[in-house]
């Protein structure tokens, strides 16, 4: 049951002090929970990423609540899912109930400025983090460049490409069980 707390307080912790989203939770999460307190494997971690965005949802949210699964069962999910959305729904009550009085206030301005510009250097963290991973083949290079192609210049829904780029690991990438 000390863990399950343990894991709860981290998620509130997370939770609590990270602007910009899911991704840009992502970094924080792989540290508490992969690094610092070795609950999962680095390997576990990017699985657990990649189904969570394969889930309908928030990121944080669907990754928090498999790692709460993993290690709690029922229980865990609900702490982990509580831990990370407590703050976050908590801070939106409050903001509701007040925003219009203070929006119009230079400091208020100059802090959401201040987020503004940390949220897209948290990303590239993640993204950074997440690419140490991966295998660096051709094939997986390619899907890359592809991917990047396809959202950016063509303006694809990320959707069809994630459907399509697991389809295309489905076929061609799944290893023979012996």
């Amino acid at each position: 049951m000390k863990k399950l707390l343990t894991m709860f307080l981290s998620f509130l912790k997370i939770g609590a002090f990270t602007f910009g989203g899911g991704y840009a939770m992502i970094p924080l999460i792989e540290a508490e929970v992969v690094d610092k307190n070795k609950w999962i494997t680095k390997e576990e971690f990017m699985d657990i990423i990649v189904l969570s965005q394969s889930f309908p949802g928030a990121l944080a949210v669907n990754s928090s609540t498999f790692i709460g699964y993993k290690m709690g069962g029922i229980l865990g999910a609900v702490l982990a899912l509580l831990g990370v959305a407590l703050p976050s729904f908590t801070i939106i009550i409050i903001i509701a109930a007040t925003f219009s009085k203070f929006r119009s206030l230079h400091f208020v301005d100059l802090v959401f400025k201040g987020i503004g510009a940390a949220v897209p250097v948290l990303v590239l963290v993640a993204v950074t983090s997440l690419s140490k991973s991966i295998n660096k083949t051709y094939a997986n290079i390619i899907i890359i460049v592809l991917s990047v192609f396809c959202i950016t210049i063509l303006n694809i829904n990320p959707i069809i490409v994630v459907i399509f780029s697991a389809l295309y690991g489905i076929i061609f990438l799944r290893k023979k069980v012996a």
